[in-house]
């Protein structure tokens, strides 16, 4: 770390300048934590899944069945990585939609060795035929093969080593049980707060070289969604105008320049998230409005609508799913800075209080 003015006379503010962690280089920036007590965040989940390590590592087998659920962005793929590095163990790395046939997850698992970890990505999206595949293997370590067709058809049961099955899923809902009831240990991770956010930024901004100001990582954390993966796409963006603009260090008004830039305002919402909530409140008085009505009003397909932009809108409070249609609350309105319809206007929309 060093210290130093920086653009503004901003000297009295702490800098952390970006320097290499031990094991990244410029070209290896990875930002996933590697290990459990790099995973900033999620601190209930950590100390389960830590008991659980320890206690296979401590019994010499492979850690239990594990499933991870979500929003994406915040850490699934990291913990099945973290799981493989402090077992010293393997990870073989596929997803649901990818797993077409049988044949497909068969061959993985025929060249799984003990102890690796399996990681199936939106493992809610496994084919049916796919997925009772995993039943025997998860339960007896053990995989059925039929060879041949026809009443000359014959079942034969290979043995398999000892192994982990971690699954991430952003729809645990469409997991089905048989396949839920499989796993060892669940765990859902939720939004992160401001504070763990700033602190992950800290670390990105350390592995990538950049020199920023906790203020700095905090204004990125505040606009990050609750998200990791937006905060360190952000974190990137905000680089390049310090860089090109501003001296390269990034001070709070650096951030906050920056992000006004790429139409991130100061609550995280974009460009189509204002887009959504504008024609909410100034086209459709506040709503009830339908779904595929404001898809149109707004030039997106009703799927982003739904699974993009409403999720943090709804977090927010600045937007409702009724049976009715979708309504802005009183935070939309005044977020935007478009009054609220009179209670006695009558060509309003009814307005969700």
């Amino acid at each position: 770390m060093s210290g130093g003015p920086t653009p503004g006379g901003a000297d009295e503010q702490e800098i952390l300048v970006g320097e290499a962690i031990a094991g990244d280089t410029e070209l290896d920036a990875s930002l996933r934590p590697r290990r459990l007590d790099d995973f900033v965040g999620q601190a209930r989940t950590k100390e389960q899944l830590a008991l659980v390590i320890d206690g296979a590592r401590a019994r010499g087998g492979a850690v239990d069945h594990l499933l991870f659920s979500g929003p994406p962005g915040l850490g699934k793929t990291s913990l099945a990585g973290i799981v493989a590095a402090e077992m010293q163990a393997d990870m073989r790395a596929t997803s649901g939609p990818a797993l077409e046939r049988a044949g497909d997850l068969a061959a993985i698992l025929s060249n799984v060795q003990a102890g690796d970890v399996l990681f199936i990505d939106e493992i809610h999206r496994l084919p049916r035929v796919v997925e009772e595949i995993l039943y025997p293997a998860m339960e007896d370590f053990s995989l059925d093969i039929v060879i041949g067709k026809g009443p000359g058809a014959r079942a034969i049961r290979l043995p398999l080593p000892p192994f982990t099955l971690v699954g991430a899923t952003t729809r645990t809902g469409l997991i089905t049980s048989p396949l839920r009831d499989r796993f060892g240990y669940s765990a859902t991770l939720e939004f992160y707060g401001a504070e763990d956010l700033a602190e992950i930024l800290l670390r990105s901004a350390a592995i990538l070289g950049v020199p920023v100001e906790r203020v700095g990582a905090q204004q990125i954390a505040a606009r990050s969604r609750g998200t990791p993966r937006i905060a360190n796409r952000l974190l990137k963006r905000v680089r390049d105008y310090a860089e090109v603009r501003a001296g390269g260090v990034i001070t709070d008004d650096v951030a906050a320049s920056a992000l006004e830039l790429f139409d991130i305002d100061d609550r995280g919402l974009d460009r189509l998230d204002r887009r959504v909530l504008g024609q909410l409140c100034r086209h459709f008085g506040g709503g009830p409005v339908g779904l595929s009505t404001l898809a149109v009003a707004v030039g997106e397909e009703a799927d982003t609508i739904e699974d993009v932009v409403e999720p943090f809108l709804v977090q927010q409070g600045m937007l409702a799913r009724t049976p009715r249609g979708r309504v802005a609350t009183r935070a939309a309105f005044d977020h935007i800075g478009v009054p609220q319809p009179h209670a006695g206007d009558e060509s309003a929309f009814p307005l969700f209080q």
